[in-house]
């Protein structure tokens, strides 16, 4: 190995690194798995916990996550302000309609340990509600992280083969009205 490219690997494993994550139809806990590790600089051979060697994370489209089942009015977020009759509870839809990068930062805040570096590595989420980047952050980006899940295509978007061409569960008989 030349010492150039020794240089060029080392120089990799030790430089903050943007990411760019889609969070459109993405529950948010699978974005906070995934940008936890990135922020906390995990996946590095270098990790250790007293130091700081995480990495910079991008999520758009915040505006567009998905939770499952009806966590949209079940799911409650509680505060107190320390003063009597301080104690707040929103619900996840109240929160989203209020703040719709809350839920995405909450998450993510949460699976980040709790340390010194907490603050630092916070600091270097950037959330968008939709697709629109700045340029100076746009410039920075170097990799796309894959979805966590795949996106369901929506009825409406399959073609025509691909609606003949899928298999039938059972034959209907002759005689069979639709």
């Amino acid at each position: 190995m030349s010492s150039f490219s020794r240089a060029h690997q080392q120089w990799a494993t030790f430089a903050q690194i943007w990411y760019l994550l889609d969070g459109k139809m993405q529950p948010p806990g699978k974005l906070a798995a995934l940008a936890s590790i990135k922020l906390q600089g995990l996946h590095k051979p270098i990790y250790h916990q007293l130091s700081d060697c995480g990495d910079h994370v991008v999520i758009i489209n915040t505006r567009h996550i998905a939770f499952s089942e009806n966590k949209w009015e079940q799911k409650v977020y509680s505060s107190h302000t320390g003063y009597p009759d301080g104690f707040r509870q929103v619900t996840t839809a109240q929160l989203h309609q209020k703040d719709s990068v809350a839920i995405v930062k909450l998450a993510i805040y949460g699976m980040l340990p709790k340390n010194l570096h907490r603050r630092t590595m916070r600091q270097r989420l950037h959330l968008f509600p939709d697709e629109d980047i700045p340029e100076d952050i746009l410039k920075n980006l170097v990799e796309e992280l894959p979805q966590p899940r795949k996106i369901p295509k929506r009825l409406d978007e399959y073609t025509q083969e691909e609606v003949e061409s899928f298999p039938r569960v059972w034959p209907p008989p002759e005689d069979y009205r639709i």
